[in-house]
Formats: C-alpha cells, sequence, structure tokens
C-alpha cells in the first residue's frame, strides 16, 4: 500500500525557503504571487494492506520522525 506523507510548515513560523522562491518567482516577472510556503513530500511503500492500519502507521511515522510537529503539521493519504 503507498502512503503520501504532506509537510508543510505551520501558519505563522518563519519559511525562509518558502520566501526565497516568492522573491524568484518575481524576479523572474511572475506578479500576482502572495505568500508563498515551501514543504516536502515523502512516499512510503508499506507491506499493511489494510488502509486504516496503514493510514495510522504513516502517521505514526510523521509524528516520530518525517515531520517536526512543533513547527510543522502533516496530513497523510493512503492509496
Amino acid at each position: 500500500m503507498k502512503a503520501r506523507v504532506y509537510v508543510m510548515p505551520k501558519a505563522g513560523v518563519l519559511d525562509p525557503q518558502g520566501k526565497a522562491i516568492g522573491h524568484a518567482l518575481e524576479g523572474l516577472g511572475f506578479a500576482g504571487v502572495g505568500e508563498v510556503r515551501a514543504g516536502k513530500v515523502i512516499e512510503l511503500d508499506l507491506a499493511e494492506t489494510d488502509p486504516a492500519k496503514a493510514k495510522a502507521l504513516a502517521e505514526e511515522m510523521a509524528r516520530r520522525l518525517l515531520a517536526n510537529t512543533v513547527i510543522e503539521s502533516f496530513r497523510v493519504e493512503v492509496a
């Protein structure tokens, strides 16, 4: 079973990478771009076949390693 973990900085947390991307887009002539936030996507290939258990497993992985829950939020999708 495939799981995707989407990790993003929490609202209000400084995102220097997002800010740099925003400035670069502006420099390339892309007008009208508001705030840019940069995150990460982690794909996991899990042996678990039950979707609910796979999601719970991926959420536990995110809480323990994949996301810094102090400054980042995450969501998990299972397919």
